[in-house]
């Protein structure tokens, strides 16, 4: 079985790679130089140029007449990321001392989550698990798992496969989940396998041709531990992105889950990165993933029933999305 995917271990043989990128040739550090490398190795590496229909070529006919050695840090800050906006990539971000710059993949969508809501109105007397808020709804076992940064281990899961073990199913609540460490997804959905099963594919820019790609990786799970429920909901959000899209795909293979809420945000392929002369630091996809029946979940995964927080029903304290997971157990 391929426990944990491929997906991350290639990625950081890239970032080996880029090391070689910068250090043999010794660039200077200007403006024009910090440019090239940026486009260039976006260039060579980026996997989304076709998904995406970028012709990143006549991007740098746009951008690069206007880029000159006299320029302040601030002017070439801002035309780096108004060239990285064309392509509307959560993963691609540039970091200097000065500003952060990324991609805003939920801005234009429905926030669809309301903590205080939630807390005041359905949590109740909760626990903390391994960063997972638990507690059980109407007979329904809940996680609200807010960060793929928080770890897991083996002995929490188990806990909680004892605490839901007499409940109905359980909801696992991702919304606004932005990723982390998608080892820790992993490894709680391992706990809901009911079979070996086929995830997802994925593919691997490896060279600078355009399509210089490695042959596909599949990665399977397996039943793993104890198993926390046989039903399961999962609630997303816009704001569900990166490890979390990557776990709503990991669950949808399953049929024993039913995905709620709204698409995902997106972020399917594996970041990766290096610095540039000037000392900013980039970050770009290196890789594409499909789900069993082909689709790239790069833009996001849709829910299997699409609902909205309703803004009424937030008035009166009411969780729609979360009272619609309830309504199928």
């Amino acid at each position: 079985m391929q426990k944990y995917s491929s997906l991350y271990i290639l990625a950081l043989l890239f970032v080996a790679s880029c090391e070689n990128i910068f250090m043999e040739k010794d660039p200077a550090n200007n403006p024009i130089s910090n440019f090239e490398i940026l486009w260039n190795t976006l260039d060579e590496r980026y996997s989304f140029f076709e998904y995406k229909n970028v012709d990143w070529d006549s991007v740098y006919a746009v951008y690069r007449p206007r880029v000159n050695n006299e320029m302040t840090e601030r002017q070439l800050w801002d035309l780096m990321t108004q060239m990285l906006n064309v392509l509307e990539d959560g993963h691609v971000n540039l970091r200097s001392e000065f500003d952060i710059y990324f991609w805003s993949w939920y801005a234009d969508a429905p926030a669809n989550f309301d903590e205080y809501l939630i807390e005041q109105n359905y949590w109740g007397d909760y626990e903390i698990t391994g960063f997972m808020r638990n507690t059980i709804i109407d007979s329904v076992g809940y996680i609200y798992y807010g960060s793929f940064q928080s770890t897991i281990t083996e002995e929490q899961l188990d806990y909680l496969a004892d605490k839901f073990r007499d409940t109905k199913g359980l909801i696992v609540d991702l919304r606004n989940n932005e990723g982390g460490d998608p080892a820790n997804g992993w490894r709680l959905a391992e706990r809901f396998v009911d079979q070996r099963r086929l995830i997802y594919t994925n593919i691997y820019k490896n060279g600078p041709e355009e399509n210089d790609f490695t042959e596909p990786s599949d990665a399977y799970f397996e039943p793993d531990g104890k198993r926390i429920a046989e039903k399961v909901v999962v609630l997303t959000n816009r704001r569900t992105y990166s490890a979390g899209n990557f776990f709503a795909a990991t669950m949808k293979a399953f049929p024993n889950v039913t995905v709620v809420g709204d698409t995902t945000g997106g972020g399917g392929g594996a970041p990766v990165g290096w610095e540039l002369p000037n000392g900013w630091y980039f970050n770009f996809s290196s890789s594409i993933t499909y789900l069993p029946d082909g689709f790239i979940i790069e833009d996001g995964v849709p829910p299997d029933i699409q609902v909205d927080l309703l803004e009424a029903d937030r008035q009166k304290g009411v969780d729609t999305i979360l009272e619609r997971a309830l309504s199928l157990f």
